[in-house]
């Protein structure tokens, strides 16, 4: 019997229906998941890890079967973990366990050369899926939110013609689209002594790469400095076209996260604070698209 016998009591009928988890000895609920639920699965013959979807995937723009298919891609790669069977009615993903450390936002700022490389594998595989859009999941959020009576923070649309000056900038030096992940907080990254794994495929797409580099520099909360560091290890140079970038995409990615901590709040059966979570991301927005930087990132960015 699983260590966990209140864990085996609500999962066993669905982990009972994967063939990897029939001799299953201990399952441990993993921290983190703010959109579905992980476990940490023991057997005789191996660890593994199950991803249990939560019932909000849809209004989130998270498609299960994309996640499927670009972990599959990410996994064949050596990027991310292997997926090792899914079954997409009872919204399990079993993927294989990394054994290593789990990255806080120090160790982020610690190890950005290094993260660069294994950013640079990811943004070599083979194409995504689907294209992730930040402009696009954002327009889609605010959709929900209206249509659906969401809360939405004070102020917030005075910000959407600002959003529209962005987007236009960044027409100027677009060099296309790579794989990317779209969602790498510190705790998708995890060190085996030798090299950084990327883990976590919900919001996985082809992308502007440097939203990836800007996320993970506004999602571990680091100085910009930081920042420069992590583009200059990633292109080989410094170029402040794409610090500027980058910056931008971080700063709409603030705003586009905002209303999905709105969705979250109100339709989320996981125990957090969405809702504080999401004004975090907006106060740090709304102070950047009034800020000086934001008016020289915008010359910058069309600056090579």
């Amino acid at each position: 019997m699983p260590a966990d016998s209140v864990l085996e009591d609500e999962f066993s009928e669905r982990f009972n229906k994967v063939a990897l988890l029939h001799s299953r000895t201990a399952i441990k609920e993993l921290s983190g998941g703010l959109t579905n639920r992980n476990f940490l699965i023991e057997t005789p013959e191996a660890k593994y890890v199950a991803r249990v979807s939560s019932n909000s995937s849809s209004l989130l723009a998270i498609d299960r079967g994309s996640e499927f298919t670009n972990s599959t891609i990410a996994g064949n790669g050596g990027v991310g973990a292997k997926v090792l069977d899914y079954l997409p009615d009872e919204g399990i993903l079993l993927i294989s366990y990394i054994t290593g450390k789990t990255f806080g936002a120090s160790d982020v700022a610690a190890n950005l050369p290094r993260i660069a490389t294994s950013l640079r594998k990811l943004h070599s595989l083979p194409a995504f899926d689907h294209e992730f859009n930040m402009f696009d999941t954002q327009k889609r959020y605010l959709s929900i939110v209206q249509e659906q009576g969401f809360r939405i923070p004070d102020g917030y649309l005075e910000f959407e013609p600002l959003v529209v000056q962005i987007k236009k900038a960044f027409e100027v030096l677009f060099e296309g689209l790579v794989p990317c992940n779209n969602d790498l907080l510190p705790g998708n990254f995890i060190d085996d002594g030798e090299k950084i794994w990327l883990i976590d495929y919900e919001y996985s797409g082809n992308n502007d790469a440097c939203f990836e580099i800007g996320n993970i520099w506004a999602e571990a909360f680091l100085p910009i400095e930081a920042l420069e560091e992590l583009v200059t290890a990633y292109y080989g140079e410094h170029r402040p076209d794409k610090v500027a970038r980058a910056w931008l995409w971080a700063l709409v990615g603030k705003y586009g996260w905002t209303l999905w901590a709105s969705i979250q709040d109100a339709v989320s059966d996981i125990e957090f604070d969405f809702w504080e979570w999401g004004m975090s991301k907006y106060e740090l927005a709304r102070a950047e698209f009034t800020s000086d930087y934001f008016k020289n990132a915008l010359i910058a960015v069309t600056s090579k």
